[in-house]
């Protein structure tokens, strides 16, 4: 099997056991969730300042101050997430009481890392990306891996921690 169907394969299967099932009231939520996350990476792929920002929560927004302050940071230290190659949401999970999206991401240069969205509910009922930690896979590039599974096992139990400065 050539890598590129090794790869399509480990996203479909990864697609397939990445969350509830479609109708309920969590398959709800998760979707509320991913579809943030995505506005706020689609944001990050047209280099909007305002419009990234606007999905990180007040905390994080004090954190950094502006837009542009923001964007930089995703720029040059978070560039998997910054400009991501593929994108694949996995589990939903809770870390310490707070909501996690879970999301598998191959960065511009094939290598893959996990990206941890801690998530908040703001009192309209919205959520807001409260940080971002990125735990390392297994090192090697996604494309290049010969067996994609794992990278999935090879993830430790890691704390969610806001954005650092």
């Amino acid at each position: 099997m050539k890598a590129s169907q090794r790869l399509a394969l480990f996203f479909v299967l990864a697609l397939l056991v990445a969350g509830p099932a479609a109708g309920g009231p969590e398959h709800e939520l998760r979707q509320n969730v991913i579809t943030v996350i995505k506005e706020q990476l689609a944001a990050f792929q047209r280099d909007d300042g305002k419009a990234a920002f606007a999905y990180a929560s007040p905390d994080v927004q004090d954190q950094f101050g502006t837009p542009e302050a923001y964007l930089a940071k995703f720029a040059v230290s978070y560039k998997a997430v910054y400009r991501p190659k593929h994108v694949t949401f996995l589990n939903l999970a809770y870390s310490r009481g707070r909501l996690v999206q879970r999301v598998l991401v191959v960065g511009p240069d094939g290598g893959a890392v996990v990206a941890l969205f801690p998530m908040v509910q703001m009192t309209d009922g919205s959520w807001r990306v409260d940080g971002l930690v990125l735990v390392p896979t297994t090192g090697k590039s996604a494309e290049a891996d010969p067996e994609p599974f794992a990278m999935l096992d090879a993830l430790p139990g890691r704390e969610v921690a806001a954005v650092p400065e």
